[in-house]
């Protein structure tokens, strides 16, 4: 049975590497940044650029569907997840690290129809890896087909997650703290690489055991999780429980073995949802 939303994801992998390229080259440039929420929450030109890009490419071609976009949500616009076909992007995953010019930055796609996520595109332009996955088909890495580690112990895991400046000072000890507590278990270590899509993409290569974070949107799991589960692992929330893509929380992990026993460490804190309005700090 052919796939409906085969020309989707095909459209989007192209619109994928053409932002990728507009990246690159603005990359050769002087970077220049404001500030959203907060001095550490940052937007480029480039990023506001390459979504109006990604947007107007799709429109062309496919003028019903709609769009959950992290620049045109702060904009104002809604990011409430409907039963139509919904194109999940963020323009740049790594604005910060793009800012720095450290070498981890990606355009991430995600597709959603139903409320069910159908295929995630992501882009490590600076890297040019193409990572790809349709449900039931598999995950890709230009090409390649990926597999997490399929690690089931957590003493022998090496795990990802992000930290970053927190107004509330007791939110930071709590990120302070899970952060212990993982290590005390003993995990091999933690990793920080600046972007959530390319934390996924690190777990459902294999390079890393899991990933876990509280606070960030949509935008920046929808990709990840299609191209973490097709790989092999597992999505979870922080409680172990079911994973809801407007939660703004998540466990990915090579095995449910590793997310459960991440989720008994860590302590959850308020982060909000994204289908709640006005709903953007970090």
């Amino acid at each position: 049975m052919a796939d409906p939303w085969q020309e989707c994801m095909d459209v989007g992998i192209e619109i994928a590497r053409n932002a990728g390229a507009l990246i690159c080259e603005a990359l050769r440039n002087e970077v220049s940044f404001m500030t959203k929420s907060s001095p550490v929450d940052l937007v480029t030109e480039t990023d506001r650029k390459v979504e109006a890009m990604i947007i107007s490419s799709i429109k062309k071609k496919f003028e019903t569907h709609s769009f959950i976009a992290e620049e045109s949500v702060a904009a104002g616009e809604s990011s409430l997840l409907t039963d139509e076909p919904t194109w999940i992007i963020d323009p740049i995953d790594g604005t910060t690290n793009f800012v720095h010019r450290f070498p981890f930055v990606a355009v991430s796609i995600g597709f959603a129809v139903k409320k069910e996520l159908e295929f995630g595109i992501i882009y490590s332009c600076l890297e040019d890896k193409m990572y790809t996955a349709g449900k039931g088909k598999g995950a890709f890495c230009n090409g390649v087909q990926l597999k997490v580690s399929e690690q089931e112990d957590i003493t022998k895991s090496l795990v990802i997650t992000e930290i970053g400046y927190k107004q509330d000072p007791h939110i930071m000890e709590l990120m302070l703290s899970n952060m212990e507590r993982i290590l005390g278990i003993p995990a091999h270590g933690i990793r920080a690489v600046g972007t959530a899509a390319v934390n996924m993409c690190l777990v459902a290569s294999g390079g890393a055991d899991a990933y876990y974070h509280i606070g960030i949107h949509c935008w920046d799991m929808a990709a990840g999780v299609v191209i973490v589960t097709e790989a092999g692992g597992v999505v979870l929330d922080i409680t172990g429980g079911p994973f809801d893509l407007m939660s703004r929380r998540l466990i990915a992990a090579s095995s449910r073995a590793v997310g459960e026993r991440i989720a008994r460490e860590i302590q959850a804190f308020p982060c909000g949802r994204d289908d709640r309005q006005n709903n953007l700090s970090n």
